[in-house]
Protein backbone atom coordinates (compact mmCIF):
# COMPACT_ATOMS: atom_id res chain seq x y z
CA UNK A 1 0.00 0.00 0.00
CA UNK A 2 1.89 3.64 -1.18
CA UNK A 3 -0.59 5.99 0.22
CA UNK A 4 -1.75 8.95 -2.35
CA UNK A 5 -0.18 11.20 -0.69
CA UNK A 6 3.49 9.37 -0.87
CA UNK A 7 6.18 10.49 -3.57
CA UNK A 8 7.40 6.93 -4.25
CA UNK A 9 9.88 6.78 -7.24
CA UNK A 10 11.23 3.40 -6.59
CA UNK A 11 9.37 -0.07 -8.00
CA UNK A 12 12.21 -1.76 -5.67
CA UNK A 13 9.15 -2.28 -2.68
CA UNK A 14 8.27 -5.92 -1.51
CA UNK A 15 5.18 -7.16 -1.13
CA UNK A 16 2.75 -6.04 1.86
CA UNK A 17 4.79 -2.67 2.87
CA UNK A 18 3.07 0.35 3.94
CA UNK A 19 3.98 3.52 3.21
CA UNK A 20 2.32 6.48 4.63
CA UNK A 21 1.53 9.93 3.58
CA UNK A 22 4.07 12.73 2.82
CA UNK A 23 7.10 10.27 2.48
CA UNK A 24 9.56 10.46 -0.12
CA UNK A 25 11.40 7.68 -1.59
CA UNK A 26 13.87 7.87 -4.37
CA UNK A 27 14.14 5.70 -7.63
CA UNK A 28 16.96 3.75 -6.61
CA UNK A 29 16.29 3.20 -2.99
CA UNK A 30 15.19 -0.65 -2.18
CA UNK A 31 13.01 -1.91 0.16
CA UNK A 32 11.77 -5.47 1.74
CA UNK A 33 8.49 -7.10 2.00
CA UNK A 34 6.22 -6.65 5.15
CA UNK A 35 7.83 -3.03 6.09
CA UNK A 36 5.60 -0.08 7.29
CA UNK A 37 7.51 3.01 6.30
CA UNK A 38 5.46 5.66 8.44
CA UNK A 39 4.36 9.49 7.77
CA UNK A 40 6.90 11.90 6.93
CA UNK A 41 10.00 9.73 5.91
CA UNK A 42 12.53 10.43 3.45
CA UNK A 43 14.51 7.66 2.06
CA UNK A 44 17.55 8.72 -0.80
CA UNK A 45 18.32 6.86 -3.65
CA UNK A 46 21.51 4.22 -2.21
CA UNK A 47 19.43 2.71 0.74
CA UNK A 48 18.69 -0.38 1.43
CA UNK A 49 15.98 -1.75 4.06
CA UNK A 50 15.38 -5.61 4.81
CA UNK A 51 11.90 -7.28 5.59
CA UNK A 52 10.06 -6.35 8.85
CA UNK A 53 11.12 -3.01 9.54
CA UNK A 54 9.72 -0.25 10.75
CA UNK A 55 10.67 3.38 10.31
CA UNK A 56 8.50 5.87 12.35
CA UNK A 57 7.71 9.67 11.62
CA UNK A 58 10.17 11.77 10.82
CA UNK A 59 13.35 9.50 9.83
CA UNK A 60 15.31 10.62 7.03
CA UNK A 61 17.47 7.79 5.72
CA UNK A 62 20.52 8.79 3.69
CA UNK A 63 22.74 7.46 1.29
CA UNK A 64 24.98 4.44 2.17
CA UNK A 65 22.10 3.16 5.06
CA UNK A 66 21.87 -0.18 5.02
CA UNK A 67 18.95 -1.67 7.54
CA UNK A 68 18.39 -5.17 8.13
CA UNK A 69 15.72 -7.45 8.60
CA UNK A 70 13.48 -6.90 11.33
CA UNK A 71 14.57 -3.61 12.45
CA UNK A 72 12.98 -1.09 14.56
CA UNK A 73 13.55 2.94 13.73
CA UNK A 74 11.68 5.37 16.12
CA UNK A 75 10.27 8.57 15.79
CA UNK A 76 12.60 11.31 14.70
CA UNK A 77 15.66 9.09 14.70
CA UNK A 78 18.56 10.73 12.88
CA UNK A 79 21.34 9.57 10.40
CA UNK A 80 24.07 11.21 9.06
CA UNK A 81 26.62 10.08 6.26
CA UNK A 82 29.10 13.00 6.57
CA UNK A 83 31.03 13.53 9.22
CA UNK A 84 32.32 17.15 7.84
CA UNK A 85 29.37 18.45 6.47
CA UNK A 86 29.70 21.56 4.56
CA UNK A 87 27.15 23.50 1.75
CA UNK A 88 28.88 22.88 -1.43
CA UNK A 89 31.30 20.53 -0.21
CA UNK A 90 32.96 19.12 -3.29
CA UNK A 91 35.14 16.89 -1.13
CA UNK A 92 32.09 14.65 0.76
CA UNK A 93 32.93 11.57 1.28
CA UNK A 94 29.70 9.55 2.12
CA UNK A 95 30.07 7.15 5.08
CA UNK A 96 27.13 5.25 5.47
CA UNK A 97 25.54 3.65 8.69
CA UNK A 98 24.93 -0.20 9.20
CA UNK A 99 22.14 -1.35 11.19
CA UNK A 100 21.96 -5.35 11.89
CA UNK A 101 19.41 -7.60 12.04
CA UNK A 102 16.76 -7.43 14.97
CA UNK A 103 18.08 -3.72 16.54
CA UNK A 104 16.05 -1.39 17.68
CA UNK A 105 16.80 2.62 17.76
CA UNK A 106 14.59 4.76 20.36
CA UNK A 107 13.15 7.98 19.48
CA UNK A 108 15.73 10.91 19.06
CA UNK A 109 18.79 9.07 18.68
CA UNK A 110 21.48 10.41 16.29
CA UNK A 111 23.83 7.70 14.40
CA UNK A 112 26.90 9.61 13.49
CA UNK A 113 27.95 8.55 9.80
CA UNK A 114 30.30 5.09 9.27
CA UNK A 115 28.64 3.39 12.61
CA UNK A 116 27.59 0.08 12.59
CA UNK A 117 24.92 -1.02 15.44
CA UNK A 118 24.96 -5.05 15.72
CA UNK A 119 22.57 -7.18 15.58
CA UNK A 120 19.36 -6.81 17.96
CA UNK A 121 21.48 -4.25 20.02
CA UNK A 122 18.98 -1.44 21.77
CA UNK A 123 19.80 2.06 21.32
CA UNK A 124 17.98 4.41 24.03
CA UNK A 125 16.19 7.29 23.01
CA UNK A 126 18.10 10.42 22.23
CA UNK A 127 21.38 8.79 21.94
CA UNK A 128 23.96 10.45 19.89
CA UNK A 129 26.05 6.79 18.87
CA UNK A 130 29.81 8.09 18.13
CA UNK A 131 30.98 4.72 17.54
CA UNK A 132 29.69 0.71 16.32
CA UNK A 133 27.47 -0.92 18.93
CA UNK A 134 28.08 -4.66 19.44
CA UNK A 135 25.49 -7.34 18.76
CA UNK A 136 23.28 -7.12 21.89
CA UNK A 137 23.96 -4.08 23.65
CA UNK A 138 22.37 -2.18 24.66
CA UNK A 139 23.42 2.05 24.82
CA UNK A 140 22.11 5.23 26.38
CA UNK A 141 23.50 9.07 26.65
CA UNK A 142 25.38 11.38 24.98
CA UNK A 143 27.35 9.78 23.91
CA UNK A 144 26.14 6.30 23.70
CA UNK A 145 27.82 4.09 26.33
CA UNK A 146 27.27 0.72 27.40
CA UNK A 147 23.97 0.40 29.66
CA UNK A 148 25.36 -3.23 30.95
Amino acid sequence: MIHKLADVFSSNIGNGTRIWQFCVVLAEAKIGANCNICANVFIENEVVIGNNVTVKCGVQLWDGTIIEDGVFIGPNVTFCNDKYPKSGNKNFKKEGVVVKEGASIGANATILPGVTIGKNAVIGAGAVVVKDVKDNAIVVGNPAKSKM
